[in-house]
């Protein structure tokens, strides 16, 4: 395996105003519904030692209305996975490694809840769209740190111990 062993990928694609989920192929995130390695349709790099790349992120569509100068927002903000930016290396590939592609799913779930509840909180202004994007690039910018931190303390899934307890972390954040 060579002294870098396999990396495992997570590769975060993060769009606004869902757009770019209306043009291609994607899974909208579910409680009941877990990845398999069927739904990772991309050819991966030749010679890479990256087992697997998952592709997901946070997509968002409002409308504001006026009245009598208050700001009211309709809104959604939702997951994606997109199957034709995800791959990953059958030969090197198990479930352990499943499982840890999925958390970068479920953790990008966790972060649009975690828009949602900014954007719940907020007093929009006439300056909404900028006020909304703002709070979207926070949040991504917080989502990738977190999924750093994610890839860096389970070594990408090799620490069975840490990937164990992540799972757990993330189930239960999604349980609240």
């Amino acid at each position: 395996m060579g002294s870098l062993g396999f990396i495992f990928g997570f590769f975060a694609f993060l769009f606004s105003a869902g757009s770019f989920a209306q043009q291609e192929a994607t899974i909208l995130w579910n409680p009941g519904q877990r990845l398999s390695w069927s739904n990772f349709k991309a050819e991966p790099p030749k010679d890479s030692e990256i087992a697997a790349t998952t592709a997901s992120g946070l997509s968002y569509q409002f409308s504001t209305t006026e009245e009598n100068g208050k700001y009211k927002l309709d809104y959604s903000v939702d997951t994606y996975f997109y199957p034709n930016r995800s791959w990953y290396q059958p030969d090197i590939c198990d479930e352990v490694i499943l499982s840890h592609e999925q958390l970068h799913f479920d953790i990008s779930e966790l972060y649009a809840r975690k828009m949602r509840k900014i954007m719940d909180a907020t007093i929009f202004t006439k300056n909404a769209k900028a006020e909304v994007k703002a709070i979207y690039r926070q949040i991504n910018k917080e989502l990738a740190a977190f999924q750093q931190v994610y890839d860096q303390e389970t070594d990408y899934s090799r620490n069975i111990e840490q990937q164990l307890s992540w799972n757990k972390k993330i189930k239960d954040s999604l349980a609240k």
